[in-house]
């Protein structure tokens, strides 16, 4: 299938979009993340023993806020995306995602890699998230390592600390694995 010239724009657009989502994430810039997201996005992810649903702006920035705070580390890499327009400002797009996430309070590892399914709407011009959904190909929990040293973390002082956070687990459903 050829582009138009216009198409690839846009392709580039969401593909910047989706690298400034991870972005936001890891290093908790919350004003980059703020206007990523449809009024009414609708989120889904599925990991190894939990399941988030959320709907809307509001409940997804809390929800990330929340968990990639001050206690955290965290990175997230976006791979080859493959993005199809299913109007001129609509597109639905799948990313291979490659992840680590460190909680220091509670002492775990975690890292893995996930099938993002996302939709985007432009609205006013610009492109956003009005779904998005993750599905873990696999995920690995593991204690932390005794004697590792955690250097540098940006989300330590740009997250929340813990006087700033609220109980989020209302979005969450725990599964245990069977």
């Amino acid at each position: 299938m050829a582009y138009t010239l216009q198409q690839l724009s846009d392709l580039e657009e969401i593909k910047v979009l989706k690298a400034r989502y991870f972005r936001g994430i890891d290093t908790a810039d919350w004003a980059l993340l703020e206007g990523m997201f449809t009024d009414d996005v609708n989120v889904e992810y599925v990991g190894g023993d939990y399941h988030v649903r959320l709907k809307g702006a509001a409940a997804m920035m809390e929800f990330l806020a929340n968990s990639f705070h001050s206690g955290t580390l965290g990175m997230h890499h976006g791979h080859t995306p493959e993005i199809a327009f299913t109007g001129p400002d609509s597109a639905e797009g799948t990313w291979y995602l490659e992840d680590i996430f460190i909680n220091l309070e509670e002492e775990f590892h975690t890292f893995g890699s996930a099938i993002y399914r996302d939709v985007y709407l432009r609205e006013g011009g610009t492109w956003r998230i009005s779904s998005t959904v993750y599905d873990r190909v696999m995920e690995v929990t593991e204690p932390l390592h005794e004697g590792a040293r955690y250097v540098v973390s940006r989300l330590a002082t740009a997250g929340l600390k813990p006087e700033q956070r609220r109980d989020i687990s209302h979005l969450i459903t725990w599964e245990t694995l069977g």
